[in-house]
Protein backbone atom coordinates (compact mmCIF):
# COMPACT_ATOMS: atom_id res chain seq x y z
CA UNK A 1 0.00 0.00 0.00
CA UNK A 2 1.46 3.41 -0.96
CA UNK A 3 2.12 5.55 1.95
CA UNK A 4 1.02 8.42 0.66
CA UNK A 5 -1.89 10.53 1.09
CA UNK A 6 -4.10 12.60 -0.76
CA UNK A 7 -5.91 15.80 1.08
CA UNK A 8 -8.83 18.55 -0.10
CA UNK A 9 -9.83 21.18 1.68
CA UNK A 10 -12.95 22.30 0.52
CA UNK A 11 -13.33 25.91 1.54
CA UNK A 12 -16.70 28.33 0.16
CA UNK A 13 -13.44 30.75 -1.05
CA UNK A 14 -11.04 28.52 -2.55
CA UNK A 15 -10.03 24.79 -2.62
CA UNK A 16 -6.42 23.66 -1.48
CA UNK A 17 -5.20 19.96 -2.39
CA UNK A 18 -2.47 17.97 -1.21
CA UNK A 19 -0.40 15.22 -1.46
CA UNK A 20 1.60 13.63 1.57
CA UNK A 21 1.99 12.54 5.05
CA UNK A 22 2.60 15.79 7.20
CA UNK A 23 3.83 19.09 7.58
CA UNK A 24 7.44 17.83 6.35
CA UNK A 25 6.33 16.98 2.63
CA UNK A 26 3.32 18.11 1.08
CA UNK A 27 3.10 19.05 -2.25
CA UNK A 28 -0.23 21.14 -3.04
CA UNK A 29 -2.62 24.08 -5.07
CA UNK A 30 -4.69 26.12 -4.57
CA UNK A 31 -7.67 27.58 -6.70
CA UNK A 32 -10.85 29.43 -6.19
CA UNK A 33 -14.23 27.55 -5.44
CA UNK A 34 -16.75 28.09 -8.30
CA UNK A 35 -19.02 25.86 -9.59
CA UNK A 36 -18.98 21.97 -8.27
CA UNK A 37 -18.17 20.42 -11.68
CA UNK A 38 -15.36 23.08 -12.27
CA UNK A 39 -14.26 22.93 -8.96
CA UNK A 40 -13.90 19.50 -8.36
CA UNK A 41 -12.58 18.63 -11.82
CA UNK A 42 -9.59 20.72 -10.94
CA UNK A 43 -9.30 18.29 -7.46
CA UNK A 44 -9.08 15.72 -9.36
CA UNK A 45 -6.94 16.85 -12.02
CA UNK A 46 -4.26 17.89 -9.45
CA UNK A 47 -4.01 14.26 -8.16
CA UNK A 48 -3.82 13.07 -11.67
CA UNK A 49 -1.16 15.17 -12.47
CA UNK A 50 0.91 13.60 -9.32
CA UNK A 51 0.96 10.41 -10.94
CA UNK A 52 1.33 8.77 -7.30
CA UNK A 53 -0.96 6.07 -6.13
CA UNK A 54 -2.66 7.32 -2.73
CA UNK A 55 -3.39 5.30 0.38
CA UNK A 56 -6.81 7.63 0.80
CA UNK A 57 -8.11 10.60 0.32
CA UNK A 58 -9.34 13.11 3.29
CA UNK A 59 -12.21 15.92 2.52
CA UNK A 60 -12.74 18.56 5.12
CA UNK A 61 -15.68 20.39 3.77
CA UNK A 62 -17.67 23.93 4.37
CA UNK A 63 -21.11 22.84 5.27
CA UNK A 64 -23.27 21.81 6.23
CA UNK A 65 -22.72 18.34 5.25
CA UNK A 66 -23.90 14.55 5.49
CA UNK A 67 -21.51 12.50 7.38
CA UNK A 68 -23.29 9.62 8.76
CA UNK A 69 -22.05 6.52 6.14
CA UNK A 70 -25.82 5.25 6.04
CA UNK A 71 -27.67 7.77 4.66
CA UNK A 72 -28.36 7.84 1.62
CA UNK A 73 -26.83 11.64 0.93
CA UNK A 74 -23.42 10.73 2.69
CA UNK A 75 -20.85 12.49 1.30
CA UNK A 76 -22.90 15.12 0.61
CA UNK A 77 -22.59 18.98 0.72
CA UNK A 78 -26.41 19.57 2.33
CA UNK A 79 -28.15 22.85 3.13
CA UNK A 80 -25.30 25.73 2.04
CA UNK A 81 -26.20 29.26 1.31
CA UNK A 82 -23.32 29.05 -1.00
CA UNK A 83 -24.87 29.23 -4.82
CA UNK A 84 -24.71 25.83 -6.74
CA UNK A 85 -23.28 23.80 -3.98
CA UNK A 86 -26.50 22.71 -2.17
CA UNK A 87 -27.03 18.91 -2.92
CA UNK A 88 -23.18 18.25 -4.48
CA UNK A 89 -22.08 14.40 -3.91
CA UNK A 90 -18.74 15.57 -3.20
CA UNK A 91 -17.33 12.26 -1.75
CA UNK A 92 -19.10 10.44 -4.39
CA UNK A 93 -17.42 12.11 -7.55
CA UNK A 94 -13.58 11.64 -5.67
CA UNK A 95 -14.27 7.97 -4.86
CA UNK A 96 -15.73 7.34 -8.83
CA UNK A 97 -12.17 9.20 -9.84
CA UNK A 98 -9.76 6.76 -7.71
CA UNK A 99 -11.85 3.74 -5.92
CA UNK A 100 -9.65 4.36 -3.29
CA UNK A 101 -11.34 5.59 1.19
CA UNK A 102 -12.30 8.80 1.18
CA UNK A 103 -12.35 10.51 4.97
CA UNK A 104 -15.07 12.83 5.41
CA UNK A 105 -15.71 15.65 7.97
CA UNK A 106 -16.21 19.38 8.17
CA UNK A 107 -13.11 21.48 7.15
CA UNK A 108 -12.88 22.84 11.02
CA UNK A 109 -13.11 19.44 12.39
CA UNK A 110 -10.62 18.26 10.21
CA UNK A 111 -8.26 21.18 10.80
CA UNK A 112 -9.23 20.10 14.43
CA UNK A 113 -7.60 17.33 13.84
CA UNK A 114 -4.49 18.38 12.20
CA UNK A 115 -3.74 20.35 15.10
CA UNK A 116 -4.66 17.67 17.36
CA UNK A 117 -1.63 15.86 15.58
CA UNK A 118 1.06 18.13 14.59
CA UNK A 119 -0.04 21.60 16.01
CA UNK A 120 -1.28 23.37 19.29
CA UNK A 121 -3.79 21.00 20.08
CA UNK A 122 -1.14 17.90 20.49
CA UNK A 123 -1.42 16.18 23.81
CA UNK A 124 -4.86 17.15 24.29
CA UNK A 125 -8.21 14.86 24.64
CA UNK A 126 -10.74 18.05 24.50
CA UNK A 127 -10.71 20.89 22.66
CA UNK A 128 -12.51 23.66 20.17
CA UNK A 129 -11.10 24.41 16.68
CA UNK A 130 -12.66 27.55 15.48
CA UNK A 131 -12.50 29.87 12.50
CA UNK A 132 -13.20 32.98 11.59
CA UNK A 133 -13.09 34.54 8.14
CA UNK A 134 -15.41 34.47 4.88
CA UNK A 135 -17.70 32.40 7.03
CA UNK A 136 -17.55 30.90 10.75
CA UNK A 137 -17.13 27.29 11.63
CA UNK A 138 -16.59 24.99 15.02
CA UNK A 139 -14.96 22.00 15.75
CA UNK A 140 -12.96 19.89 17.84
CA UNK A 141 -12.36 16.61 19.49
CA UNK A 142 -14.20 15.86 22.93
CA UNK A 143 -12.31 12.98 24.97
CA UNK A 144 -9.71 12.11 21.67
CA UNK A 145 -13.02 12.07 19.05
CA UNK A 146 -14.12 14.77 16.69
CA UNK A 147 -17.37 15.92 17.81
CA UNK A 148 -20.54 14.56 15.61
CA UNK A 149 -24.24 14.03 16.83
CA UNK A 150 -26.99 14.50 15.09
CA UNK A 151 -25.15 15.86 12.75
CA UNK A 152 -21.97 17.56 13.25
CA UNK A 153 -20.94 21.03 15.30
CA UNK A 154 -22.39 23.92 14.26
CA UNK A 155 -20.94 26.88 16.41
CA UNK A 156 -21.03 29.91 14.51
CA UNK A 157 -25.38 29.82 14.37
CA UNK A 158 -26.29 30.19 18.09
CA UNK A 159 -27.79 33.64 18.97
CA UNK A 160 -25.53 36.04 20.82
CA UNK A 161 -26.72 39.19 22.90
CA UNK A 162 -27.29 42.03 20.27
CA UNK A 163 -26.95 45.36 21.44
CA UNK A 164 -28.41 47.18 19.08
CA UNK A 165 -27.77 50.44 20.45
CA UNK A 166 -24.46 49.82 19.92
CA UNK A 167 -24.65 47.59 16.85
CA UNK A 168 -27.95 47.98 15.26
CA UNK A 169 -26.78 45.86 12.29
CA UNK A 170 -28.75 43.35 11.08
CA UNK A 171 -26.46 40.64 10.32
CA UNK A 172 -25.72 38.86 6.98
CA UNK A 173 -26.85 35.01 7.65
CA UNK A 174 -29.29 34.14 5.15
CA UNK A 175 -30.81 31.55 7.16
CA UNK A 176 -30.67 33.18 10.78
CA UNK A 177 -29.68 37.20 10.12
CA UNK A 178 -27.82 38.29 13.38
CA UNK A 179 -26.43 34.91 14.73
CA UNK A 180 -22.46 34.60 15.45
CA UNK A 181 -21.90 34.28 11.57
CA UNK A 182 -24.09 36.69 10.69
CA UNK A 183 -22.53 39.22 13.07
CA UNK A 184 -18.71 38.56 13.31
CA UNK A 185 -17.46 37.16 10.19
CA UNK A 186 -15.59 38.59 7.50
CA UNK A 187 -18.90 39.14 5.15
CA UNK A 188 -20.44 40.85 8.15
CA UNK A 189 -17.24 43.08 8.95
CA UNK A 190 -17.35 43.98 4.95
CA UNK A 191 -21.02 44.79 4.99
CA UNK A 192 -21.01 46.87 8.23
CA UNK A 193 -18.27 48.85 7.59
CA UNK A 194 -18.20 49.02 3.91
CA UNK A 195 -14.81 47.57 3.68
CA UNK A 196 -12.66 44.77 4.19
CA UNK A 197 -11.80 43.92 7.74
CA UNK A 198 -8.19 43.70 6.39
CA UNK A 199 -8.30 47.28 5.68
CA UNK A 200 -9.42 48.57 8.71
CA UNK A 201 -6.65 50.13 11.21
CA UNK A 202 -6.47 48.22 14.68
CA UNK A 203 -7.67 51.24 16.37
CA UNK A 204 -10.88 51.28 14.22
CA UNK A 205 -14.25 50.64 16.71
CA UNK A 206 -15.00 47.34 14.68
CA UNK A 207 -12.29 45.55 16.36
CA UNK A 208 -13.53 46.28 19.40
CA UNK A 209 -16.76 45.06 18.32
CA UNK A 210 -15.83 41.50 16.64
CA UNK A 211 -13.32 40.82 19.91
CA UNK A 212 -17.03 41.45 21.65
CA UNK A 213 -19.01 38.67 19.75
CA UNK A 214 -15.83 35.94 19.71
CA UNK A 215 -15.39 36.67 23.01
CA UNK A 216 -18.97 35.78 24.18
CA UNK A 217 -19.54 33.11 21.65
CA UNK A 218 -16.36 31.31 23.44
CA UNK A 219 -17.41 31.96 27.13
CA UNK A 220 -20.49 29.65 25.91
CA UNK A 221 -18.09 27.39 24.72
CA UNK A 222 -16.22 27.28 27.70
CA UNK A 223 -19.39 26.74 29.83
CA UNK A 224 -20.67 24.00 27.74
CA UNK A 225 -17.69 21.86 26.37
CA UNK A 226 -15.39 22.72 29.15
CA UNK A 227 -12.48 22.64 25.76
CA UNK A 228 -9.03 22.31 27.33
CA UNK A 229 -7.96 24.91 24.87
CA UNK A 230 -9.04 27.06 22.30
CA UNK A 231 -8.11 27.45 18.39
CA UNK A 232 -8.84 30.57 16.67
CA UNK A 233 -7.85 30.71 12.86
CA UNK A 234 -9.09 32.03 9.68
CA UNK A 235 -8.60 35.39 7.73
CA UNK A 236 -10.17 37.80 10.42
CA UNK A 237 -7.50 36.30 13.06
CA UNK A 238 -4.55 37.47 11.16
CA UNK A 239 -5.35 40.54 12.88
CA UNK A 240 -3.06 39.53 15.44
CA UNK A 241 -4.29 42.53 18.33
CA UNK A 242 -7.45 40.55 18.58
CA UNK A 243 -6.17 38.09 20.51
CA UNK A 244 -5.41 40.19 23.33
CA UNK A 245 -8.93 41.99 23.58
CA UNK A 246 -10.64 38.09 23.10
CA UNK A 247 -8.71 37.23 25.87
CA UNK A 248 -9.24 39.70 28.56
CA UNK A 249 -13.13 40.30 27.19
CA UNK A 250 -13.41 36.13 28.09
CA UNK A 251 -12.10 37.01 31.48
CA UNK A 252 -14.48 39.63 32.20
CA UNK A 253 -17.49 37.54 30.97
CA UNK A 254 -16.52 34.84 33.03
CA UNK A 255 -16.10 36.86 35.98
CA UNK A 256 -13.91 34.09 37.94
CA UNK A 257 -16.26 31.02 37.63
CA UNK A 258 -14.93 28.56 35.94
CA UNK A 259 -11.90 28.85 38.28
CA UNK A 260 -9.07 27.11 36.35
CA UNK A 261 -5.51 28.54 35.94
CA UNK A 262 -5.63 28.42 32.46
CA UNK A 263 -8.59 30.87 32.19
CA UNK A 264 -7.50 32.93 35.24
CA UNK A 265 -2.98 32.64 34.97
CA UNK A 266 -2.75 31.47 31.43
CA UNK A 267 -5.09 32.93 28.94
CA UNK A 268 -2.21 33.30 26.29
CA UNK A 269 -2.13 29.72 26.36
CA UNK A 270 -5.64 28.72 26.42
CA UNK A 271 -6.84 30.92 23.40
CA UNK A 272 -4.05 30.52 20.62
CA UNK A 273 -3.84 30.44 17.02
CA UNK A 274 -3.41 27.57 14.99
CA UNK A 275 0.16 25.70 15.17
CA UNK A 276 0.14 24.77 11.73
CA UNK A 277 -1.36 28.24 10.46
CA UNK A 278 -2.82 28.48 7.46
CA UNK A 279 -1.81 24.85 6.34
CA UNK A 280 -4.12 23.49 9.24
CA UNK A 281 -7.11 23.03 7.06
CA UNK A 282 -5.52 21.05 4.41
CA UNK A 283 -3.13 18.84 6.81
CA UNK A 284 -6.53 17.88 9.12
CA UNK A 285 -7.49 16.55 5.76
CA UNK A 286 -4.47 14.44 5.34
CA UNK A 287 -4.96 13.11 8.73
CA UNK A 288 -8.68 12.61 7.57
CA UNK A 289 -7.10 10.37 5.38
CA UNK A 290 -4.92 8.75 7.74
CA UNK A 291 -7.25 8.13 9.97
CA UNK A 292 -9.96 5.83 7.73
CA UNK A 293 -6.74 3.55 6.60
Amino acid sequence: MSNLYGGIEAGGTKFVCAIGTGPDDLRETRFPTTTPGETINRAIAFFREQQQSLAAIGIGSFGPIDIHADSPTYGFITTTPKPGWANVDLVGEITRAFNVPVGFDTDVNGAALGEHRWGAAQRLDTFIYLTIGTGIGGGGLASGKLLHGLIHPEMAHGYLPHDRARDPFDGVCPFHGDCFEGLASGPAMEKRWQQRAENLPIDHPAWALEAHYIALALMNYICILSPQRIILGGGVMEQAELFPMIRREVQQLLNGYIHSPEILERIDNYIVPPGLGKRAGVLGAIALAQAIV
